[in-house]
């Protein structure tokens, strides 16, 4: 213990104020991560191909099953956070998201690869609600916890841009492996930064938590995806993909009796009677089923058909980056105070739904400058805009009581929103390739791009009508003005 006498003057107030800027500094760091990991395998997708020797069909997966296991798993994550401690469950989520990145730098087969993808969503979904609880108990209510928060969304809300321009240096340099191995080394650094900084559990309550909730949704949304990706290879009528299907379907039903009958449910069923809150989850899923899609597509047209390097693609997308970036800070603020959450969520996403019919133009030897960089632009100022716009409505007419859960329910379907508009668009994009060639060549290919990228934006365009509909419904009858200038100050 230090003696109070050779304290030098200002120590203890120095002291305090570096823990909480560790904890902020260490929870943003966490959640940067665990975003970066949903777009930083895109770009690597075709030497990842290669490596492995997949199928067209096959590469989705290595994007879905990481953001299929985090966004079905990421409100019992919560919760066994509340129940199990916030700092255990943060420390065990950590260490199975690096156990997993360095068997996915290590697989040699799309089996292992996919297998350590879906170890690392469960440990970012025990992971995500964790760091969040941490920083929310670690700051008081009132303008530091705002001010932690908007910081804390920031380092989100630019990982999955950031995350394809680094997916594109790392591939083109040491390896495809480098963007898992680089997790490693990242996150032993800050599991000993955490058990130093973050305080140990305190206070925990025991409880039940709905494990078969969880486990039901998770199921049917990964068969229904599966079905989605095989109705490529059999058709929509062949007994594989209505097999799968109905068993997709059955298990989200499964899922709501469970919720019914449960006595401490993963998601009251009551939270699905706000209509505003559905709304908002509607439209992040639909704003992120565009935008994973697009990540995904747009990387395999850059490099199978325009011969991008990795490296070039990364840079490509510092359009969409680097748009995203400064719309989120520095424009959405000012258009959400002026217009309220519903007419920027119109205006993102009609400017969205726009770039993405430019992209769906392209000709089959297209240009970066007037081919892509526009619809890219187009497309990073709707999501930017759309990142704020959502949180913000969400929120609307929201009790405080329930106003985590209603945070969690917003992340899950931006992840799963992802997860099913990737695996649509790409199944559109692979079934219009192979009915024009049986080997799908560069015409095909390009135009695999140009279906799906309208398909994309029919997600946009439903979004648009559920902003203009539900969400400016609710700001009508609800006083939100000044929560939203206060939501976005």
């Amino acid at each position: 213990m230090v003696n109070e006498t050779l304290r030098p003057p200002g120590a203890a107030r120095v002291t305090a104020t570096l823990k909480p800027a560790a904890i902020l500094a260490l929870m943003c760091g966490a959640q940067f991560i665990i975003t970066l990991d949903i777009a930083i395998v895109n770009v690597a997708l075709p030497a990842i191909q290669a490596d492995l020797g997949l199928a067209p069909s096959d590469l989705q997966w290595v994007v879905i099953t990481y953001v299929l296991l985090l966004g079905g798993l990421l409100l019992l994550g919560g919760r066994a956070g509340d129940l199990l401690g916030r700092r255990r469950m943060l420390l065990l989520g950590l260490t199975l998201f690096a156990g997993a990145s360095l068997t996915a730098g290590l697989a040699g087969s799309f089996a292992q690869l996919v297998a350590s993808r879906a170890v690392q969503g469960i440990g970012a979904a025990l992971a995500a609600p964790a760091a969040l609880a941490v920083l929310v108990a670690t700051f008081q209510e009132g303008a530091a916890r705002n001010k932690a928060l908007g910081v804390f969304g920031a380092a989100g809300g630019s990982a999955a841009s950031f995350g394809v321009v680094v997916s594109g240096a790392l591939t083109a340099g040491p390896g495809w492996q480098w963007i898992f191995f680089l997790n490693v080394p990242t996150v032993a650094v800050m599991l000993a930064l955490i058990a130093k900084y973050v305080p140990a559990d305190r206070n925990i309550h025991r409880g039940p938590f709905d494990a078969a909730g969880a486990v039901t949704v998770t199921a049917g949304l990964t068969a229904i995806v599966y079905a989605i990706n095989r109705s490529v290879e059999y058709g929509w009528t062949s007994a594989t993909t209505l097999g799968f299907l109905a068993i997709g379907l059955l298990s989200v039903a499964s899922f709501v009796v469970i919720e019914y009958r449960t006595t401490a449910p993963l998601v009251p069923l009551s939270m699905f009677r706000r209509p505003t809150l559905n709304a908002a989850n509607l439209v992040a899923a639909l704003v992120y089923a565009a935008f994973f899609a697009t990540i995904f597509q747009a990387s395999l047209l850059m490099q199978q058909v325009l011969g991008y390097s990795a490296l070039r693609t990364g840079v490509a997308y510092l359009a969409i980056a680097a748009t995203s970036v400064v719309a989120a800070a520095g424009i959405a603020p000012t258009v959400l105070t002026r217009f309220g959450a519903g007419w920027t969520l119109v205006l993102a996403q009609a400017g969205t739904a726009a770039g993405l019919i430019w992209l769906a133009r392209v000709p089959m030897h297209a240009a970066y400058w007037p081919d892509l960089f526009p619809g890219f632009l187009a497309v990073g100022m709707g999501v930017g805009l759309s990142l704020v716009s959502i949180q913000v409505a969400a929120f609307i007419g929201i009790p405080e009581q329930v106003s985590g859960l209603a945070g969690g329910m917003v992340e899950t379907a931006r992840e799963i929103g992802g997860a099913l508009g990737t695996a649509i668009v790409a199944a559109v994009a692979i079934a219009t390739a192979r009915s024009l060639s049986a080997v799908p060549n560069e015409s095909a290919l390009t135009e695999g791009f140009r279906r799906g990228s309208l398909v994309a934006a029919g997600f946009s365009l439903v979004a648009v009508a559920i902003a203009i509909t539900a969400v400016r419904r609710a700001e009508r009858s609800a006083p939100a003005t000044a929560s939203i200038a206060e939501a976005v100050r």
